[in-house]
């Protein structure tokens, strides 16, 4: 039997609660709460949570303005649109988000009209395609899985290997490629999962550079 889904942005009006995003009130979201019936959904619905790598990006463009300010960023991943939305508020001069997701764009819209700002949707897979004609690449939370990490990096490289900056977010996952980042900030936020309550953990922001080895050359796509 085929799974009828529902239209993405009346579930997302009636389902989720805007709201301050987690460690950073400056930017309002549409979050999951325990009624918001995500299990309807097929996929796992990352646009309804705000994640470590996402939250430093985020924090990090809004303490530092000058990282993207009249720049064209593209928000990798962009999931619920949050590094864009920072992006915007801090001065970029185009914010595209990509997002195979129709849920996730949907998300994205409704966060960008709640936060007044103005960002570009792109429903295509950049990844499959040569880089995209932007001065920065922000990328959160990006490298979940060992097959997802590889892919990202060799995208990552070709983008790096075009001329264009690339920022990472992440809080240290097993498959970061450490190898091909530098340290630029680190920020308390807290990740999806983690208790309200508790203390926070750290997330850094990275910078992503192709190092003169063999490990982090620019990997043909498949």
């Amino acid at each position: 039997m085929t799974r009828t889904l529902p239209d993405a942005t009346a579930f997302i009006r009636a389902n989720l609660r805007p709201g301050p995003a987690p460690m950073l009130p400056e930017i309002t979201l549409y979050q999951a709460h325990p009624g918001s019936g995500l299990s309807r959904l097929a996929g796992v619905p990352y646009w309804a949570y705000v994640w470590a790598g996402g939250a430093a990006l985020a924090r990090h463009f809004l303490q530092n303005p000058g990282t993207v300010r009249g720049l064209r960023v593209l928000d990798l991943g962009a999931g619920s649109g949050v590094v864009g939305i920072a992006a915007a508020q801090a001065g970029a001069a185009q914010v595209i988000c990509a997002e195979t997701d129709p849920f996730a764009r949907a998300a994205i819209a409704l966060n960008a009209a709640l936060n007044s700002v103005q960002i570009e949707v792109m429903a295509a897979d950049v990844t499959a395609l040569p880089p995209l004609d932007v001065d920065l690449i922000a990328a959160g939370d990006v490298f979940y899985s060992a097959d997802l990490a590889a892919h990202m990096t060799a995208y990552l490289g070709s983008c790096h290997a075009a001329g264009v900056s690339i920022l990472v977010g992440d809080p240290g996952r097993a498959f970061l490629p450490r190898h091909c980042l530098q340290p630029m900030a680190e920020y308390p936020v807290r990740d999806f999962g983690e208790a309200a309550g508790g203390p926070p953990g750290q997330a850094r922001v990275f910078a992503f550079a192709l190092p003169e080895t063999k490990f982090c050359n620019a990997m043909r796509l498949s």
